[in-house]
Order: C-alpha cells, then structure tokens, then sequence
C-alpha cells in the first residue's frame, strides 16, 4: 500500500504582519518567507473554503493588504 501523503509544512509566519503593506511588497515577501502560494484577493470576494497548505491569502483594499489568513 502506498503512503500516506504529507502535506507541505507552513512557513512559521504570522498573517498579521503583512497588515498594511503594498500588495506587490507583500507578495515577495510572502514568498521570501516560503510560502508556496500567495493569493490576492479584492473586499468581499467569494472564494471556496478549502484549505491548502502553504498558501497565503491576502485581501487588498487600494493596493494595500487590509487582512491576512492561512489557507
């Protein structure tokens, strides 16, 4: 039998400290720090609920990151 796959381990990295930074500035960092996925997304945005290791999700608000989550 095949093993199980292991998901990806997450940067240790808190979404909290994009808060407030440009989104281009935000994204390299982002990945700077090793995560895998990096998703911009507008105020409101309907996205699905599924999580995915090693993604950050980033909602931009004029260009700047307004909120920040794992996922």
């Amino acid at each position: 039998m095949a093993p199980i796959p292991k998901p990806p381990a997450e940067p240790q990295d808190q979404p909290d400290s994009y808060l407030g930074l440009a989104a281009d500035r935000a994204e390299r960092l982002a990945r700077e720090r090793g995560w895998s996925t990096v998703r911009s997304l507008p105020p409101g945005a309907i996205i699905t609920m599924e999580y995915l290791s090693g993604r950050l999700n980033f909602e931009v608000r004029d260009g700047l990151v307004t909120r920040a989550w794992k996922g």
